[in-house]
């Protein structure tokens, strides 16, 4: 049997003053659903949200829902006009007796109910319309990018309520992770038109290829079609052609149905272009302590980068992980210890803020004004990698089109704003990259094609990000700053800090910590000894042991994938600068390669003795 309907939407139609943002729109959300909604930045999902939620009209079309259904919605810029605390506003809807819901979801959240409205940041902001969205539990709960401003702990946190929430839900999130946890559904807004499938996010990209690949298909065959008509109507007999009127009406509604095919949004054409190589060591810090208003961040901490290391920065949000990276890139001094940077380093930062963007400047601005990218005596020139562009040009390769380039940057989506950020670093060349929070509003495609430019950078990363699954794809190395000023450094991304920790966490339990039992433990496996931070080794030397191994398979793949690209005999004379590319990458990663083969000898060697 069927779940009844909670929400239908029907031939719905939507024009902002140009092209139609949905034109004949129909879907169901039926009981219990638990929906993801995709598509790519500026394909118009929050619009079609607001749809749902009865704050923007069609300009045709039909809304429909049950009488006395409660519906959530939680939007990006939630207002909190008339409201004196965060907790007043989460509680405007519930009764009395019924505050401790919102009292848990602050705790869950991490805000303070009692924090002033006029205070309050945006991120506070929206934390409260989540907790008042969830407190409410309606039976219908439209989230829009509800994990932006969490961090991991709080993300994790809604993802248990979710997982347990008696009402249906549709989601917006670029957290993959989220989504793949969460949905059992996915809508998926292309082009002005929506598709479904009773599938959930996991099975997004599979579905999505399958359909562009049948499309590319399809359009092959109708563009066969239409040259083997055109050629007919051109060399055919003047009365043949007179006689077959129809096909002539056929190739000329071929030609209006190719031509009325919309052509998918190509993914951004960024590039990291790598500088000057930098050391081999690029940051060792000794020994680290910090505190902040009396509040300590670090305590002793020490660590020592290696270039082509990507290291990514986790914790609660406000515990020091954005300040542990000014410390390091020698921004903030530490109240005790040392940080040494490496030679010829050559850094590019993104921001959490999007500080280096001036909302009141046009995007040409932006970039013009930007004393590293300007060109002397071209007003519409920026330079990008050594060579000049045109500025509508290079903000084409970002996804902007022509009318955005005079457009002021508040004027621009979170997403687009990280775009146009992106844009700024990329134009240059760096050896050291840092990226705080850069995967907040930017859509799947445009997170798949940054991966994959950090794989294939070849200089240093330092990064800051709440995203699991990009911090599993991207990091080598990961610092847990888990408050008190204690701060971890595991090998590997998230998936393998969570799981060091819960083998950490189960030796400590079985074990204890006790000279006498560590030593029963040593002579059962056979007398071996134990690794333990009195090996011979520092805390972060010991780890740094761990981390090698992964990173000289790294590294060993990625040289196998050039020998494999550089054997093709007729690569320099078709292609001589990739191949020029592809040599100095190659040389690169087996210096890289030896390098990692000798300090992990060395390490053991230490070990060993010791």
């Amino acid at each position: 049997m069927a779940s009844a309907p909670l929400l239908q939407l029907t031939d719905i139609s939507l024009t902002f003053g140009g092209d139609p943002v949905f034109d004949a729109l129909s879907l169901v959300v039926q009981t219990g659903d638990r929906v993801a909604l995709v598509g790519r930045n500026g394909s118009g999902k929050s619009t079609l949200m607001k749809v749902m939620a009865g704050l923007v009209e069609p300009d045709r079309g039909e809304v429909v829902m049950p009488t006395g259904m409660s519906v959530g919605y939680m939007q990006q810029d939630p207002d909190l006009s008339g409201f004196e605390t965060l907790g007043e506003f989460a509680a405007s809807e519930l009764a009395a007796s019924e505050m401790y819901r919102v009292e848990r979801a602050s705790e869950g959240l991490k805000f303070d109910p009692d924090r002033p409205v006029a205070t309050a940041s945006g991120g506070e902001r929206r934390r409260a319309a989540l907790a008042k969205l969830m407190a409410e539990d309606p039976e219908l709960m439209l989230l829009d990018e509800p994990t932006n401003h969490l961090d991991i702990e709080a993300i994790g946190w809604l993802e248990d309520e979710l997982k347990m929430a008696r009402g249906a839900f549709v989601l917006i999130s670029h957290d993959r992770r989220f989504l793949t946890e969460l949905t059992r559904a996915t809508l998926w807004i292309d082009r002005g038109a929506v598709r479904r499938q009773e599938q959930g996010f996991a099975g997004f990209e599979a579905w999505r290829d399958k359909i562009w690949e049948e499309e590319d298909q399809q359009r092959h065959k109708l563009d066969r079609k239409i040259k083997a008509e055109a050629r007919w109507a051109v060399e055919g007999i003047s009365a043949r052609r007179k006689r077959n009127q129809g096909r002539v009406r056929r190739l000329q509604d071929m030609r209006a149905e190719r031509a009325g095919q919309i052509r998918r949004q190509g993914a951004a054409a960024m590039d990291l272009a790598s500088g000057p190589k930098s050391g081999k060591k690029v940051i060792e810090a000794t020994g680290l302590s910090h505190a902040f208003d009396d509040k300590p961040i670090l305590r002793d901490f020490s660590i020592t980068v290696q270039r082509g290391e990507r290291v990514a920065f986790v914790g609660p949000n406000g515990v020091g992980k954005t300040t542990l990276i000014k410390i390091l890139m020698g921004e903030v001094a530490p109240d005790a210890g040392s940080v040494k940077l490496g030679t010829n380093l050559v850094p590019a930062v993104f921001d959490q803020a999007r500080a280096q963007l001036d909302p009141d400047m046009t995007l040409w601005d932006s970039l013009t004004g930007d004393r590293d990218m300007r060109v002397s005596g071209q007003a519409d020139q920026v330079m990008v990698r050594g060579q000049p562009k045109h500025v509508v040009g290079y903000l084409k390769e970002f996804l902007f089109d022509e009318r955005q380039a005079r457009a002021p940057v508040r004027s621009l989506s979170g997403g687009e704003k990280a775009r146009l950020l992106l844009a700024r670093i990329m134009a240059r060349e760096s050896n050291l990259l840092v990226l705080d929070e850069p995967t907040n509003d930017l859509d799947v495609e445009t997170l798949d094609l940054l991966q994959e430019l950090l794989d294939d950078y070849d200089g240093t990363v330092l990064l800051v990000s709440h995203d699991r699954d990009f911090l599993d794809r991207v990091a080598t190395t990961t610092v847990a700053m888990e408050g008190g000023g204690r701060a971890t450094v595991y090998a590997g991304g998230w998936s393998d800090y969570q799981s060091q920790k819960r083998d950490t966490g189960a030796a400590q339990k079985s074990g204890g910590s006790t000279g006498a039992s560590r030593k029963s433990r040593a002579e059962a496996s056979g007398g071996a000894k134990q690794p333990t931070p009195d090996n011979g080794l520092s805390f972060t030397e010991k780890h740094r042991l761990e981390a090698l191994p992964g990173e000289i398979d790294r590294l060993g793949a990625e040289i196998a994938k050039l020998e494999e690209f550089l054997a093709d005999p007729d690569l320099f004379t078709k292609e001589p600068l990739k191949f020029r590319k592809a040599t100095e990458a190659l040389v690169s990663r087996q210096e890289a390669l030896a390098a990692a083969e000798e300090e992990w000898l060395e390490l053991a060697a230490r070990a060993e003795e010791a």
